[in-house]
């Protein structure tokens, strides 16, 4: 074992002297405290070279007391060093006695500053160590408590002697230890100090509640640099702790929120709004998440429920992170479901209050499912904790929010709950703007569905096939229309129009121009006169425009007479040559005013076909119009195909998934008239 370095501090010298008073032995030590070598000091008396002159006599009756009786002598005395200075040095004197049974006399000495010194530290670092707030503790190489001070007995509630000789995992078993005897290992591997480690968990102090505690570990080292152990101070931090905590807990809520702000509504479409809302509060807020809505509120009616009325509700979107069960548990999206009035949802949407239930209990599970077998689904999937809150718009209660933990072992807090408001909040205007333009646009196509034309397959000297295809369900209705108008003498009148614009305006307005068309078309004036007259219409139309394309079929003469107004031009699929688009005058659109339409007159063979179309079903934000002008030619110029597979043809290959315009095709092949 390597020595301690404490008495190389103080400096310990040696002298034994015989019975006489002379030197016999001299230490290094007393060489460097008395400045005398030892040649100088061996055989001489101690009092002459060792004190000062004036405690001669008294230092010699001192030295006769310890020898005549064999009691020991401490005390302090001025010295005179070979240069003139003084020093006060501390003696312990004793007698010695060898095995022939001589007598001498050993003094220990040392310079009394040092000595205070060290006594002075020692004071210092016992009664801190013993008054400080801070927990100590030394522990030794195998990590055993040598030391604890009382603050440490009290942070961890237990008693200073049940700590000594025992670990850290001994002592605080329910605490992980492994964290901080690892660190200590490494302290005394390397000699790097490890500040502030953070630890947490519960101690006997405290059992019921979490702490948290920096603890900082220092390796400990004699003069000669020997380790003794590693120092530990432990502070209870658990306020800051809990602040940070608190802190990072708002900090993710106001991200969850801005995340809301951003990903919620997104659409107009009512299912996608739902989707987004579930999607972001799993899992940041719940395990699972079902966003329902009252069935009469998607009917676009007013809903105010009784007491004992049940509730019913269409569940527009669930999302659920690693919870089967409870997923197969929820009502799938778009079933409309009959919840009870005992039902916790049924009590969210009547009082549009929240509804939580932090701590879920088996006989609170049928109150929170809609059957017993959802029930059963819910306990296997270990649903603990419950939480509805209200979807609310303008004062209306819209449907609810519903919120199910199985994997988050927390219940649901008054922080969620705020959390939880502040997200269905701020989803329901969506959700209510979504609805209310779903209604309106499916008030819209309903109306342009009535206004558009029913037609037989084969009117005069003409078969026809017809599409009409509404806008993405994120889009309004548009204005597109198209109409089959028998006329006299086997004649037939072909339209296809559409309206600038959206919603039930350009659906209004499409209905105005078709019924107008019908009572021209009726007069039969010629295609551009009839264009004039519709112009006229349109331009007293506020901001109203709308393209046209009016064709006659005369079968007698096999021909067309078409007019433009504005619109994209008609293809000519003809046996045995190539797809064509009409070279017409383009012409100005309806509503312009004061630009004089133009008609041509194209050849149209039995077997002949005209492909009339509107702007929805070639234009595209990323391609040229040229491109897909192109490409509706090479679709044209396939084998000879049913005009109704044409059509579906054309609407499957050119269509565009998200396209926000709708589409009127009209495709009319020439027959040969009996």
């Amino acid at each position: 074992m390597r020595p301690s370095g404490l008495l190389d501090v103080l400096g310990v010298a040696s002298i034994v002297l015989d019975t006489e008073g002379r030197i016999v032995l001299w230490s290094p030590q007393a060489e460097e405290l008395f400045g005398h070598p030892a040649r100088e000091a061996l055989g001489q008396y101690a009092a002459r070279i060792m004190v000062h002159e004036r405690h001669f006599d008294l230092v010699v009756k001192l030295f006769a007391d310890v020898m005549a009786t064999g009691e020991g002598w401490a005390g302090a005395f001025p010295i005179r060093r070979p240069d003139g200075t003084t020093r006060l040095v501390e003696f312990r004197n004793m007698r010695l006695l060898d095995d022939r049974g001589d007598v001498y006399a050993l003094g220990l000495a040392a310079d009394q500053s040092t000595v205070l010194k060290l006594e002075q530290d020692v004071a210092l670092s016992t009664r801190m160590v013993a008054q400080s707030p801070i927990g100590l503790a030394v522990l030794d190489h195998e990590l055993r408590y040598v030391s604890v001070n009382p603050a440490l007995e009290r942070l961890n509630g237990v008693p200073a002697a049940d700590h000594i000789g025992r670990r850290v995992s001994d002592v605080l078993p329910s605490l992980n230890a492994g964290s901080v005897e690892a660190a200590a290992r490494q302290v005394l591997r390397t000699g790097q100090p490890v500040i502030d480690h953070q630890w947490i968990g519960r101690t006997p102090a405290d059992p019921g509640e979490d702490h948290a505690w920096a603890v900082s570990l220092y390796r400990l080292e004699d003069a000669l640099g020997n380790v003794l152990g590693v120092a530990c101070s432990v502070v209870d931090v658990t306020e800051q702790y809990r602040a940070g905590v608190e802190a990072e807990a708002a900090r993710r809520r106001l991200a969850l929120i801005a995340d809301a702000s951003a990903r919620i509504g997104t659409t107009l479409d009512l299912e996608r709004t739902a989707c987004e809302l579930a999607e972001v509060a799993v899992p940041e807020l719940a395990d699972v998440a079902a966003v329902d809505l009252l069935e009469s509120v998607v009917e676009g009616r007013s809903c105010r429920l009784e007491p004992a009325e049940p509730a019913v509700i269409r569940a527009l979107a669930v999302r659920a992170d690693n919870a089967p069960d409870a997923l197969a548990a929820a009502d799938p999206p778009g079933q409309v479901a009959r919840y009870g009035p005992d039902r916790l949802v049924t009590e969210c949407v009547r009082t549009g209050d929240p509804v939580m239930v932090p701590e879920v209990r088996r006989e609170d599970l049928p109150r929170i499912a809609r059957s017993p077998q959802a029930v059963t689904l819910l306990a296997r999937a270990g649903v603990h904790s419950y939480l509805a809150v209200p979807l609310i718009a303008r004062g209306e209660v819209l449907g609810a929010l519903d919120l199910k933990r199985t994997r988050n072992p927390l219940p649901f807090s008054a922080d969620d709950l705020l959390l939880a408001r502040e997200l269905a909040a701020r989803a329901a205007v969506q959700i209510d703007n979504a609805r209310w333009y779903q209604n309106a646009r499916e008030t819209a196509l309903t109306l342009q569905r009535s206004l558009l034309p029913s037609h037989p397959a084969v009117t005069g000297g003409l078969e026809v096939a017809s599409r009409y295809q509404p806008a993405g369900a994120t889009s309004e209705v548009g204005g597109d229309w198209f109409d089959v108008i028998p006329l006299d003498g086997d004649r037939t009148a072909l339209v296809v129009g559409d309206v600038m614009g959206s919603g039930i305006t350009a659906a209004a307005t499409m209905g105005r121009l078709r019924t107008a068309t019908n009572t021209l078309a009726s007069l039969s004036l010629e295609p551009e006169r009839l264009l004039d007259h519709l112009d006229g219409i349109v331009s007293g139309l506020d901001q109203a425009f709308a393209t046209c394309v009016y064709a006659v079929h005369d079968p007698h003469l096999r021909q067309c007479r078409i007019t433009n107004a504005g619109h994209l031009p008609p293809v000519r699929v003809r046996a045995g040559r190539p797809p064509e688009l009409l070279d017409l005058p383009t012409g100005a659109p309806l509503g312009v005013g004061g630009v004089a339409f133009s008609t041509t007159t194209v050849g149209l063979e039995p077997g002949d076909r005209l492909v009339f179309y509107t702007d929805g079903l070639v234009e595209t934000r990323r391609d040229p119009l040229d491109e897909r002008l192109a490409r509706l030619l090479t679709l044209l110029d396939g084998p000879d195909r049913p005009l109704e597979e044409v059509c579906d043809l054309l609407l499957r290959t050119l269509r565009e998934p998200d396209n926000s315009d709708d589409v009127a095709l009209l495709i009319a092949c020439a027959r040969q008239l009996p």
